[in-house]
């Protein structure tokens, strides 16, 4: 029993000294890191691109819809009926094409009355004047025969007119939209008998915010996107000069070319503005970043490669890079690494074609 407790005892002091020969032995190996040895530690690498400002033309992109130059509501000089219709919907015309011819058998009788009284008027005053030449009537009174001669000429004029009138005729050249009328139908005067748009050219209508209003003028020139995926060129023609009052936007026409009537009235559009140019960096769109408050912007190093944050304006897109302002000419840019480093940071900044298997082709 003795020895057994001899060498339980043993057992338990030799485990012991195992044990703190671990500790001993770490505090011994492990000394605490130094000042000096933090400073030793590598920096953390980042690719920079050296900032290359230049002047770039900002763009703006708003969505509107087409609409024609020119778009009549055609409406009645009188009344009448509806005895022709010349065209059908969707048929070109030119001015003074016959549109809509009524029928008025007043308008024909006060013709015919006028031609009437103006040949009698015309046979009394040829009478009358052979008589005066022979003396035998007075020379002062052929004034007003001449006078009611006149009137009568006049009185045909008028009844002509207004017979005239019963042919309604196109007042532009385009295609006609509309036809409300049928044959046999009675109008009045003012009432709409044909609509008439002008294809060519086309306007697409946009709103501007006010923000944007002097970035842009008149004969500035712009792209227009149909939903239909077809593109033309075209430019500024009218620039508001009262906000609309619901949105406080500007209405903007710009004008292209339809010569073909292939684009219809009234579709949507996007039109691309290029505004007024400013001077811009092109950077990857994967190096724009935030800051710690959420600012938009890049990261770049400074004289003394520490890191900094600079904070910048959208200008335009690319495929693949921005345009932005806000950055100085010849900046180390932080293209890749800078979501891995903070402000204050010291690191060692690279160019791209120093990296193994990232250099240029």
């Amino acid at each position: 029993m003795f020895w057994a407790r001899v060498a339980a005892l043993a057992v338990f002091v030799g485990v012991t000294l195992w044990i703190g020969s671990g500790y001993i032995g770490r505090a011994t190996t492990h000394a605490p890191i130094t000042k000096s040895a933090q400073s030793e530690k590598p920096l953390f690498r980042v690719v920079v691109e050296t900032a290359v400002v230049t002047p770039r033309a900002r763009r703006i992109t708003l969505t509107g819809r087409t609409q024609s130059d020119q778009r009549v509501t055609v409406s009645a000089r009188t009344s009448g009926i509806v005895r022709k219709i010349a065209v059908q919907r969707g048929a070109s015309v030119k001015v003074g094409d016959l549109l809509v011819e009524l029928s008025d058998d007043a308008r024909e009788a006060n013709v015919a009355q006028a031609k009437a009284r103006l040949a009698q008027r015309a046979a009394e005053l040829q009478a009358r004047e052979a008589l005066a030449q022979r003396g035998n009537y007075p020379t002062l009174n052929l004034e007003q025969l001449r006078a009611e001669k006149q009137a009568a000429e006049a009185a045909l004029a008028s009844a002509e007119t207004e017979l005239l009138r019963a042919n309604i005729v196109a007042p532009i050249a385009g295609i006609v939209n509309d036809l409300p009328v049928e044959i046999g139908q009675g109008v009045q005067i003012g009432a709409a008998v044909a609509e008439i748009i002008a294809p060519d050219p086309m306007l697409a209508i946009i709103e501007l915010p006010e923000r944007r209003l002097n970035s842009i003028k008149v004969g500035d020139p712009a792209e227009i996107v149909l939903v239909t995926g077809e593109k033309r060129k075209g430019e500024i023609r009218f620039i508001s000069r009262r906000p609309t009052a619901q949105t406080r936007t500007y209405r903007v026409d710009v004008g292209f070319a339809n010569p073909d009537a292939a684009i219809p009235d009234g579709i949507a559009a996007d039109v691309a503005l290029m505004l007024a140019a400013v001077d811009a960096v092109r950077v990857p769109r994967s190096a724009l970043t935030f800051s710690a408050d959420g600012q938009l912007g890049l990261r770049v190093v400074d004289a003394e490669d520490i890191v900094r944050f600079v904070p910048v304006v959208h200008v335009d897109d690319e495929d693949t890079a921005l345009w932005v302002s806000g950055v100085q000419a010849g900046s180390r840019i932080i293209i890749r690494g800078q979501d891995f480093i903070a402000e204050g940071q010291k690191v060692q900044p690279v160019a791209e074609t120093a990296e193994p298997g990232n250099a240029k082709p």
